[in-house]
């Protein structure tokens, strides 16, 4: 039943269980950070600034779609962890059939309708016109990618669901050495531009989605399918949808606000694109603990909720909190002394553009950023969790408490401040979704406590 592979959360010192939990996860979301950027660094330094804006450009189009699939695929997994935690393995695994189903349809509508719009969107975007056709040569790729991105996700997050965070990890670290060589190959070599960078990610997610889909087979027997558990079960795929949907389209809603700004932005011209793209890209990579964060508080709080374990998802809240607000320090000192020269790994231009301008722009994006992380980790730790215990139609909401923000900047703010209010967008959003998310989770805590006492209750009287 390859036990060693499983890591069961409801048992346990919960900061021990959440740290054990999290750093593998965080270093796989670092390499995974770690390959976009060489993406990025590559294009910026050899192909230059028009390149790195148009790839830059599609940022919140990307999170947009690619946002939507990671979400509905952490969603996927919700059941299954939860079912791992009841001990209940063949409702598990009639999950994990009947995801199979649904991430097959939902990767084929996803994929014709992006490829179908690309252009569009790039339009509805304003995107500017100097670094359109890059943008547009970048974007459309990692659309067609989609069925690998949902492979890799769903794969690694049933993997994560059963308690293994760590194999995921060593996948990412060969994907992310394969994407470095394909980079330099299709770039340097077959002279593909940007379109290069982003076979190259494609490929290499490929190579770690089959290399998870073959461990799972290999290592996982409580994984192993019969025929009547991969059957099509429309109340599975209800429930299945009933969780990964709002999942994904908080993603999506929040991406709606991060449009908005990505158009302002546009709006501003390249150098301003260029900025925010160098700065976004060392920001993602600073921001990594808080996903690894978010992801681990999901399963943690599947796992306790599906074994009746109420009271231990309040002290992972707490012990998980002290972690975040512990590195929200912590990477904020690393912009500060930092955050400009890794910024200047991202941008070259062999025409001669203001290279200076664009980095002190990128350090002001990343010092205002940075000096709120805390509230960040808080949006991750608490979303997540309230997820993980089965309220992710609710939990979307903070979601447009995001998009309002940012989207209130874009429309109001960046007319008449400028770039001085894009820096403040995020720092807002994240201030508003905090304030709907802490009041939110007590309420989920205190109904599952109660229905969790009612449910004793029923079964002492039975038994009396």
């Amino acid at each position: 039943m390859a036990k060693s592979s499983t890591k069961d959360l409801t048992v346990g010192s919960p900061m021990k269980l959440i740290l054990g939990f999290m750093l593998p996860l965080f270093l796989g979301m670092l390499f995974q950070q770690f390959y976009n950027m060489v993406d990025t660094a590559i294009v910026g330094q050899t192909l230059g600034i028009n390149a790195l804006a148009g790839v830059g450009s599609t940022g919140s189009i990307n999170f947009l779609v690619l946002g939507f699939v990671q979400g509905v695929c952490t969603g996927f997994a919700i059941p299954v962890a939860q079912m791992f935690g009841s001990k209940d393995l063949h409702s598990m695994r009639k999950y994990v059939g009947n995801t199979i189903w649904i991430s097959l349809i939902f990767a084929a509508v996803l994929t014709t309708a992006t490829c179908i719009l690309c252009s569009n969107i790039l339009t509805w975007m304003d995107t500017p016109a100097d670094c359109f056709k890059e943008a547009y040569d970048y974007i459309f790729v990692i659309f067609l990618g989609i069925p690998v991105t949902f492979l890799y996700n769903i794969l690694s997050g049933i993997i994560r669901s059963v308690g293994d965070s760590k194999t995921p990890l060593y996948f990412l670290i060969i994907s992310s050495l394969l994407n470095i060589g394909l980079d330099l190959f299709m770039i340097q070599v077959l002279n593909m531009g940007v379109s290069g960078a982003s076979w190259a990610t494609v490929i290499s997610q490929l190579v770690s989605g089959v290399l998870c889909l073959f461990y799972m087979i290999k290592k996982f027997d409580i994984l192993h399918l019969n025929r009547e558990e991969l059957q099509f079960s429309g109340w599975y795929i209800a429930r299945l949808c009933g969780v990964g949907i709002p999942m994904g389209l908080q993603y999506s809603i929040t991406a709606i606000g991060s449009i908005l700004i990505q158009t302002a932005v546009n709006g501003l011209g390249s150098t301003y694109v260029a900025a925010v793209t160098a700065g976004s890209k060392v920001s993602q990579l600073l921001c990594c603990p808080f996903d690894a964060m978010g992801s681990t508080m999901a399963t943690y709080g599947g796992q306790n909720i599906g074994a009746g374990k109420v009271e231990r998802v309040k002290r992972g809240l707490f012990d998980c909190s002290c972690l975040g607000v512990g590195y929200s320090i912590i990477g904020f000192l690393i912009i500060l002394f930092l955050g400009r020269t890794i910024a200047g790994l991202f941008v070259n231009d062999p025409n001669g553009g203001d290279i200076e301008q664009i980095l002190d722009l990128a350090q002001q994006f990343l010092v205002i950023n940075g000096a709120l992380y805390i509230p960040l980790a808080f949006v991750n730790i608490v979303r997540f969790l309230i997820q993980g215990m089965g309220f992710s139609q609710i939990a979307i909401f903070a979601g447009v408490f995001e998009m309002v923000g940012r989207g209130v900047v874009a429309l109001a703010l960046v007319p008449v401040f400028g770039f001085n209010a894009v820096c403040f967008a995020n720092p807002v959003a994240w201030v508003l979704a905090d304030c709907f998310l802490f009041p939110l989770f007590f309420w989920c805590y205190n109904k599952m406590k109660l229905q969790f006492q009612r449910h004793d209750e029923k079964i002492a009287a039975e038994n009396a």
